[in-house]
């Protein structure tokens, strides 16, 4: 005879049994099948390169194919929304980076999802330092003589941009700031147009990314002045950061991170925080990324978190000081 007992016993294995089959399945398993990362910008730049090295050796350590889908348009928004509604269950992510996560909702009085709470932050990939380029021609040739130049001729120091409020405009907008100048913003429509026109001297100067600007400054058609991150580019660590020569504390940097819709389990967001720091510490995979401009430096979840935190707060008071408008 069943009894009461006996019954109550059964009940508590099979709750016992589902629980940690459940728990196998999203920790032991996964990915069991194909994962999406989503970039939410056109192939080409720092984050979608970025993303598919990464891409790459998830796949290799996952057994699984991972698939990068470029989904580019409003400054990062479109791709970030659609990652937002998607299943959180591991299998779409989104690689963003500091424009996607911290600048955009201090820039954009309306996004498509709620910037704090759409997303769980999984790991910061890399930095993306910038440098501060000028043409061969231009007479400074380092920080404290551009600062001393600019400030003997106000208002005659011009620097290019992407566009208004883009990763260079508010690197440029804080260099301003932070030295004391009186410079002009000449905004473009993208990075090639602008190093164009610095190269050939009509804007003075200009921040871009490593991975964009590196060859043009190894070729001897830009002039890298100084490096915006906290520490020197391992991609180039003959050349002083901007804190170094004359403008303390100063720090602009990009970096890309990945992240998954909110709601996803959090023994999957261990997993694959672990396995991107994993990837990550491999020699190869460190010196692909450093040959491309960036700073490989995974970030726990929590502390990716507190990153794309402060740097909200703190690009949020660069906007407002500068009163900086989208074009």
């Amino acid at each position: 005879m069943l009894t009461i007992a006996k019954l109550s016993r059964a009940l508590a294995s099979l709750v016992f049994v589902t629980a940690a089959t459940c728990g196998y399945a999203q920790t032991g398993v996964y990915p069991d099948r194909a994962v999406s990362i989503v970039v939410p910008f056109p192939p080409g730049g720092g984050t979608d390169v970025g993303a598919r090295l990464i891409a790459q050796k998830l796949s290799a350590r996952w057994g699984q194919p991972v698939i990068i889908e470029n989904k580019g348009g409003a400054a990062g928004m479109i791709g970030s929304d659609f990652v937002a509604r998607a299943k959180p269950d591991g299998y779409t992510l989104l690689i963003g980076n500091i424009g996607t996560f911290s600048i955009n909702p201090s820039l954009y009085k309306k996004l498509p999802y709620d910037p704090d709470k759409a997303f769980a932050p999984i790991s910061m990939i890399a930095e993306l330092p910038f440098f501060l380029l000028v043409t061969p021609s231009f007479k400074a040739n380092n920080i404290k003589e551009l600062i001393a130049f600019a400030k003997a001729n106000p208002g005659v120091v011009t620097y290019a941009s992407s566009g208004s409020g883009s990763g260079p405009h508010l690197a440029g907008e804080m260099f301003e700031k932070a030295a004391g100048l009186e410079m002009v913003h000449i905004p473009y429509k993208g990075g090639g147009p602008a190093a164009t026109d610095v190269m050939a001297g009509h804007v003075s100067m200009y921040f871009s990314t490593v991975l964009e600007s590196i060859g043009s400054v190894k070729a001897g058609k830009l002039k890298a002045l100084g490096a915006s991150s906290g520490t020197r580019s391992p991609a180039m660590l003959e050349l002083p950061t901007i804190s170094e020569s004359g403008v303390p504390g100063f720090d602009a940097a990009s970096w890309i991170g990945i992240a998954a819709p909110a709601g996803i389990s959090p023994a999957i967001i261990d997993k694959i925080s672990a396995d991107v720091k994993a990837v990550l510490s491999d020699q190869e995979t460190r010196q692909s990324l450093i040959q491309q401009g960036a700073t490989p430096l995974p970030l726990s979840p929590a502390a990716f978190k507190a990153r794309i935190d402060s740097d909200r707060q703190r690009y949020a008071k660069v906007i407002k000081d500068g009163n900086v408008q989208i074009d």
